[in-house]
């Protein structure tokens, strides 16, 4: 019994050092922290949702809170490399791979989130084919089409670096996007 014993502590110790020498995938040298709060409409279909909208995103997941405007939450999404889950004011709670995937077939809408997470910086997202560029005489991103998103930017000012407003359309959604707070992660 002792034998065993000395067998499964050192089995232990062994799967242990393994799991040092092998972390979990490398954090993405690009990866943006950010926590946003603005307000969000969308148009699909012949239906209109309109929303607060708060989102805290990292380089391990993202969390975004579709509020009423007095605050209550109607729909939680976190979505991370497992894949996504919306939970609504209901605690009822839906699965999917991706939260472009699950607002898709929750809400009849895509949710276009890889393209997002860059675009409310007042960028384009890194390795998608850019079209239509159009920016302003200070250099800053007026409208572009990606991945078959038209997006156009309205900033508060000529020296605002970040847009205060995005109308983002794509043949299934027209989604505008209002940004009332943005601040980004501190390292």
């Amino acid at each position: 019994m002792r034998l065993m014993s000395r067998w499964c502590a050192l089995l232990m110790l062994a799967l242990l050092a393994g799991c040092a020498g092998n972390p979990l995938e490398p954090v993405p040298a690009n990866s943006i922290a950010f926590e946003l709060a603005g307000r969000m409409s969308v148009r699909y279909q012949a239906r209109a949702f309109a929303s607060a909208l708060r989102w805290k995103q990292d380089a391990q997941t993202d969390e975004i809170w579709l509020n009423t405007p007095l605050g209550q939450t109607q729909a939680h999404l976190v979505g991370d490399r497992a894949g996504a889950t919306l939970t609504t004011a209901e605690q009822t709670r839906y699965h999917a791979q991706s939260i472009e995937a699950l607002t898709q077939s929750a809400f009849g809408w895509r949710f276009p989130l890889a393209g997002l997470r860059y675009w409310v910086l007042g960028r384009s997202a890194p390795g998608i084919a850019t079209t239509a560029t159009e920016t302003d005489a200070g250099g800053r991103l007026l409208r572009f089409v990606q991945a078959d998103w038209t997006v156009a930017f309205e900033y508060a000012d000529a020296a605002a670096a970040r847009p205060a407003r995005l109308d983002i359309g794509s043949s299934d959604a027209q989604i505008r996007l209002v940004v009332d707070r943005l601040e980004m992660a501190q390292p």
